[in-house]
């Protein structure tokens, strides 16, 4: 059993749970919209998993291989299965393709070809364009290739959706059949994760991102300074804010005047607000701790990790009605007090 330790690790079993975890909260509440949860449901969410974690677990397999050149010379890296010699380079790539292949013939097979299509387009971006092209080569690297760990609530719904089929009639009708999924809000989520990723990673290389230029990776604190860092970090929180305001939208059929549209979209506001305040927060001069952190910069850091399961919460607690809207606002409100109370003590 030891021996598959390594293999598992390949897959960053942490990151890929996480993203994981949107996935499900789509199908969650795609379900309840529909009609309410059952045992279709449970289904879905096992084939969404599994499937899931293969796509995902393959490409960062895959990752590991192409990186393998600068991983060793990385302190967060350096103990990765292949700089640390517990698996060989080829064996890293041959697991992750397979695994991504079993991936995309899961989600053929079990869901509808649609999830299929977008599970192989995360791990093809992810591979291609985000790990092999833009990590190398642009600041930008970690703002387009997001588009990949973006996905996971669309192949969600696209399973729990049902008989979907790419069609390909023509180029127009092709990409019709795989951007309509019956709702916004899987775009919705899509949106969140996209807008929410820089902000959330470059507050963590602000303090973090010398060694990757030691190694050649074009980081925004590197490349354009701290400074221009945290004003696009700024920028994208606004965005969320923005975004967070057409979240009872999404949902489709909800009227401005309904108590659950002022509800939910003030709580979708007011966390987008509190974790943007937490980038305004960041401040460049502050004293590094011990372990070379910015403190504001971690705060904003892990803040950002309890923002976005929070607003994903929210989004399917809101689904079961005004009631389940009532529940995630209070339960996003005494978060919010609990983490200022702390930070502030």
């Amino acid at each position: 059993m030891s021996d598959l330790r390594p293999y598992f690790s390949l897959t960053k079993p942490r990151v890929v749970v996480l993203l994981q975890i949107t996935a499900l909260c789509s199908v969650l509440v795609h379900d309840q919209l529909g009609g309410g949860l059952d045992a279709n449901t449970a289904r879905t969410v096992l084939v969404v998993f599994v499937g899931g974690y293969l796509s995902a677990g393959g490409a960062n397999a895959i990752n590991m291989w192409y990186d393998r050149d600068i991983d060793p010379l990385m302190t967060r890296t350096k103990n990765r299965p292949v700089p640390a010699g517990e698996v060989s380079a080829n064996a890293a790539l041959g697991f992750g393709i397979t695994l991504s292949l079993l991936g995309v013939a899961w989600f053929e097979i079990l869901a509808n070809s649609v999830a299929a299509f977008w599970s192989a387009f995360s791990i093809l971006f992810y591979v291609f364009i985000y790990s092999i092209w833009l990590k190398r080569t642009t600041p930008q690297n970690i703002v387009i290739g997001g588009i990949a760990g973006s996905t996971p609530p669309v192949i969600g719904w696209a399973a729990a959706e049902g008989e979907l089929t790419v069609a390909t009639d023509s180029a127009r009708v092709m990409l019709e059949s795989l951007l309509d999924l019956g709702s916004l809000m899987p775009w919705f989520m899509f949106l969140l994760i996209f807008l929410w990723t820089p902000p959330h990673f470059w507050a963590l290389a602000l303090y973090r991102s010398e060694e990757y230029g030691n190694v050649g990776i074009p980081m925004m604190p590197n490349v354009k300074g701290a400074e221009r860092t945290v004003r696009e970090m700024k920028a994208y929180a606004v965005l969320l804010v923005i975004l967070s305001a057409a979240a009872p939208m999404s949902y489709g059929g909800i009227n401005e005047s309904d108590t659950i549209y002022q509800v939910l979209g003030l709580t979708t506001i007011g966390l987008s607000i509190w974790y943007s305040s937490t980038v305004w927060r960041v401040d460049l001069n502050e004293q590094r701790d011990p372990t070379g952190r910015i403190p504001t910069a971690a705060r904003s850091f892990f803040v950002s990790m309890l923002y976005l399961a929070l607003m994903f919460i929210v989004l399917v607690t809101a689904s079961f009605g005004l009631l389940g809207a009532g529940i995630g606002a209070v339960l996003a409100a005494t978060v919010m007090v609990r983490s200022e109370t702390r930070a502030r003590s």
